[in-house]
């Protein structure tokens, strides 16, 4: 499994984000049973994530999905899915996203608003780790197929993200 992490901005979180998210990103993953492993018996997945600011996803949004507005975090999975986890996806479209020396499939990329991330924690009142941890959870699930269009399938997030962050003990009340 291999997350890489790169910022486009300054400011920084306080902690080691990568490390965060190759947490967040193979318990995600687990929970899903995602089932490729790669030539030494890892999780065959690979995915970028990268750090901006509010001006940096403002960009982002409007060049991608045609809204002028600021978000907190944007998911662009490299395949598209018929159905949440129809990791099959990944086999058809092999040559797109398939790493023959890795042996790994490149799931997509993730951008987050650490600016959002900051507020947001705030907001909910919860540690900044734990509001990072969630919102790469959400966009790690966007990457494997699932969204948020209905109010059933933001339902389905919504208990999936909470599962995996009690699974990696980063709740509300203790945020790790």
């Amino acid at each position: 499994m291999i997350f890489c992490v790169r910022y486009e901005t300054d400011k920084r979180l306080p902690f080691v984000l990568g490390r965060l998210g190759k947490r967040v990103f193979d318990a995600v993953l687990s929970f899903e049973q995602f089932p490729f492993r790669d030539y030494s018996g890892v999780l065959a997945a690979e995915a970028g994530l990268l750090l901006t600011d509010e001006a940096g996803i403002v960009d982002y949004n409007k060049a991608y999905r045609g809204i002028n507005k600021s978000t907190d975090v944007l998911s662009f999975p490299s395949v598209t899915y018929q159905k949440p986890t129809a990791y099959e996806a990944l086999q058809k479209q092999a040559g797109d996203v398939y790493d023959e020396e890795t042996g790994h499939y490149y799931l997509g990329d993730i951008v987050l608003n650490v600016d959002r991330v900051n507020s947001q924690a705030l907001e909910y009142g919860h540690s900044v780790k734990r509001e990072a941890a969630f919102l790469i959870a959400h966009s790690v699930l966007h990457l494997i197929g699932y969204d948020h269009e209905t109010k059933e399938e933001a339902a389905i997030m919504e208990q999936k993200q909470e599962q995996i962050l009690n699974l990696l003990k980063i709740t509300r009340d203790h945020g790790e």
